[in-house]
């Protein structure tokens, strides 16, 4: 009865069964559509997906509104909020002064943390860390580290005996899938944002963090700088089925088609991380290709709107 109902509101809306009321305001049609899709989601889908349209509107292979608003975070030495539809994740970096190993003493070090408080979604119960956190977590640390981004030499301050220690934490604070992207995406942002602040040399002969109170004597750096950024990494995540590519996919869209593809690129379009953890669909070279050039396109798009959001804070 439902699925007859639903058929019917497809032809009132053309097609597409995208749950408005008509110029009747049949409000029962449109509950019987949101019925169908909590009940037979897959052909909920299907039936968009043969017009090429998603149910928010969207294309298959366009990405949610992207916004990036730097200095989120007063407190932090370099912070970000990003979102990607409505997808919400908050990056704070805090700098500390370290001694460095000795089989690296000229370089300081990277401390990558995720973590999915119950706020982003009714899945996340209090108590128990979400099975994402240490997922993503681990794809952050590969991506950032591996990329070339940072250059690990520019965050040491005296050879062999004072580096800078970054405490990288990224809350997500609505979870709506395509995590790692915006994840990914927040923290870049936070380390554009990001200023290395002034250190000097106490009485003991430590290395300490300038600030009001404790004055500013024997400065190491003169002033706070900005970390430059290389081979910068942007990901896009798809999911696949069938023949179709869904790029950015909405939490709901990753729960019905499960198969997904996140793929890393960087400034320079190198492939920098590929990343498929199973599903029911197998990833052929054209699928991959196809995720790839999509990844290309959404580079563009992240790029621009982050250059504007540096931009934006260089004149304020």
């Amino acid at each position: 009865m439902v699925s007859q109902l639903y058929a019917h509101e497809q032809k009132q809306d053309g097609g597409l069964g995208m749950g408005h009321s008509n110029a009747s305001g049949d409000l029962s049609s449109e509950m019987e559509v949101d019925a169908f899709r909590r009940l037979f989601p897959l052909r909920f889908y299907e039936h968009h997906l043969a017009e090429s349209i998603r149910p928010d509107g969207r294309a298959l292979g366009k990405a949610r509104d992207t916004t990036i608003e730097l200095g989120a975070v007063a407190s932090a030495d370099g912070s970000a909020l990003a979102k990607i539809g409505l997808t919400t994740m908050l990056a704070a970096i805090k700098m500390e002064v370290m001694t460095p190993s000795k089989e690296s003493p000229d370089e300081g070090c990277i401390a990558i943390d995720f973590h999915m408080p119950p706020i982003c979604s009714p899945l996340v119960r209090p108590g128990r860390p979400a099975e994402a956190e240490p997922v993503v977590s681990k794809q952050l640390a590969d991506t950032i580290l591996s990329s070339g981004m940072i250059d690990l030499k520019d965050l040491s301050l005296v050879s062999g005996k004072a580096a800078w220690m970054v405490y990288l934490d990224i809350y997500c604070l609505d979870a709506d899938g395509s995590l790692f992207d915006a994840a990914l995406l927040s923290a870049i942002a936070a380390f554009s944002h990001l200023q290395i602040p002034v250190v000097s040399m106490n009485d003991d002969g430590k290395l300490i963090v300038v600030s009001e109170e404790n004055g500013e004597k024997d400065i190491v750096n003169k002033e706070k700088r900005k970390l430059s950024l290389n081979r910068i990494p942007f990901s896009l995540t798809c999911v696949l089925h069938k023949n179709y590519i869904l790029a950015d996919p909405t939490a709901e869209e990753e729960t019905i088609f499960e198969t997904l593809v996140t793929v890393v690129l960087d400034t320079f379009d190198q492939l920098v991380y590929l990343y498929k953890p199973g599903g029911l669909v197998l990833a052929f070279t054209s699928s991959v290709q196809d995720c790839i050039a999509l990844t290309r396109q959404r580079l563009k798009e992240l790029q621009k709107i982050l250059d504007e959001s540096v931009s934006g804070m260089e004149v304020d």
